[in-house]
């Protein structure tokens, strides 16, 4: 998977950033087919992106991290340059397909669960076919005008 860079770190005199919006859709759910890796960007605040280099935009497909307030549509704003942690939301990597999990460590044990109570799965990252944890959920968007959020991200 090739990443899209943005320009220069700093925030221009508008204090804005530009964070690549990403493709695929963010599975929170069972993966699903890929689809190219680059849709736009957005431009944030600078004061919300620590890290504007390793930061990227992914639509929310699914309803797994529901029990953490992540639903179908939301836009995920994920940071490549934190480290992950037990009990963080995470993307990852799962037998090829982009991914939104809760990272849960049990003794030594590392897995990913869904974070949706009608959706009881983990999975150990040791198990898995293929298992990368690529970034970690700074904090997602959820729209509460559907006009607005069609005309701005599709």
């Amino acid at each position: 998977m090739s990443l899209y860079r943005v320009g220069a770190e700093a925030a221009d005199d508008s204090g804005l950033v530009r964070i690549p919006f990403m493709l695929p859709t963010l599975c929170a759910g069972f993966p699903s087919p890929a689809e190219d890796f680059i849709e736009g960007a957005l431009e944030l605040p600078r004061w919300l992106v620590p890290n504007p280099l390793a930061t990227f935009i992914w639509r929310v497909r699914g309803w797994c991290m529901k029990g953490a307030g992540i639903h179908d549509e939301d836009l995920a704003i994920v940071d490549r340059s934190l480290r992950p942690s037990s009990g963080v939301v995470v993307v990852a990597v799962v037998n090829g397909e982009m991914s939104l999990k809760r990272l849960v460590m049990t003794g030594n044990r590392l897995s990913l669960t869904f974070d949706n109570p009608e959706m009881d799965q983990e999975f150990a990252l040791e198990d898995l076919e293929e298992g990368l944890l690529w970034g970690v959920l700074l904090f997602s968007v959820r729209w509460h005008h559907v006009k607005s959020r069609a005309s701005l991200v599709r």
